[in-house]
């Protein structure tokens, strides 16, 4: 019987995000492919360690057996040729990660694969796969390298900025041509008519639809951090309201920094599209930039 990945919330992540391979990638951009390939087939017993998108996946996984049900699949999805991903797959089985799906593409963008497996998030360190992806219509995010040992809570944490990654763009925008005032003043005129869907709504759809069925174990939290205030979060709040979605946490911060929030939140990954919100949060938490849409305009 055939697989509907409809029934799952399904994680693409390249293994560059899904363990540490910088020194792997050194080799590759210094001496080129045919070095990389030698050095990774010369360790290929070598296991790597984990990382920045590792917790996340691993506690994803862990949702499967504490609801006894397959509800979250993972798929690596690699830009390595098969000789080259034999230390990837010793290093899943090392750590016990239940992926039994790979896609190593030997090379090319991995973006025209994502809809084979109707990916709700795809995470990767390559602008390129993820700037396709989310022209393409999926979730995804360049995540932050990083050595950080960040804190990592069982229950999944996941926050959101709000405009162009929750949301659409249309706001951000009028924030970008006419400034502040022109947002605040737009937003609360239009407080009743719900915001557009942004790049990251399917995979908040996906969890909301992981909570809803696991009510009486609380695996999954998500947050909103915004540079809103609360005046122009109405609207914010209004739109969950009608696209029936529960977040539980929602932060209104009136332009002052995100990092002190989401370390206290305990995220598991922090999403965002701005380098300026992003970077700095990777300090404390593990995050990702959302790229924008082509046609966005946004500088």
């Amino acid at each position: 019987m055939a697989v509907s990945f409809t029934d799952y919330l399904v994680i693409g992540i390249s293994s560059r995000a899904l363990f540490d391979l910088e020194e792997a990638n050194e080799i590759y951009e210094k001496d080129g492919l045919d070095a990389y390939r030698k050095y990774q087939i010369e360790h290929e017993d070598e296991i790597l360690k984990p990382g920045t998108g590792f917790n996340l996946v691993k506690n994803l996984l862990n949702i499967n057996k504490k609801l006894d049900n397959k509800q979250v699949e993972v798929i690596v999805m690699s830009r390595n040729s098969a000789e080259t991903s034999l230390r990837i797959m010793n290093s899943l089985d090392y750590y016990g990660l239940e992926i039994g799906r790979m896609v190593m593409s030997g090379g090319e963008s991995i973006s025209k694969y994502l809809k084979v497996f109707d990916v709700d998030l795809f995470l990767s360190c390559n602008e390129q796969d993820v700037s396709d992806a989310i022209n393409a219509g999926f979730p995804a995010g360049i995540i932050y390298n990083s050595t950080k040992d960040y804190v990592n809570n069982e229950q999944i944490r996941i926050a959101f900025d709000a405009d162009a990654v929750l949301f659409s763009a249309e706001s951000e925008k009028i924030y970008q041509k006419d400034g502040l005032e022109a947002f605040v003043e737009n937003e609360v005129l239009n407080q009743d008519v719900a915001l557009k869907k942004g790049p990251l709504t399917k995979f908040l759809f996906g969890l909301s639809r992981l909570q809803k069925l696991s009510m009486d174990q609380p695996l999954i939290r998500t947050a909103i951090v915004t540079a809103r205030d609360r005046n122009a979060g109405k609207r914010i709040i209004k739109t969950l309201f009608k696209w029936n979605v529960f977040v539980d946490e929602v932060f209104f911060l009136q332009g002052a920094k995100k990092q002190e929030i989401l370390a206290a939140f305990g995220a598991n990954i922090f999403f965002d599209d701005q380098d300026v919100h992003a970077r700095p949060a990777s300090e404390v938490v593990p995050s990702a930039r959302v790229p924008y849409r082509e046609g966005d305009d946004i500088q």
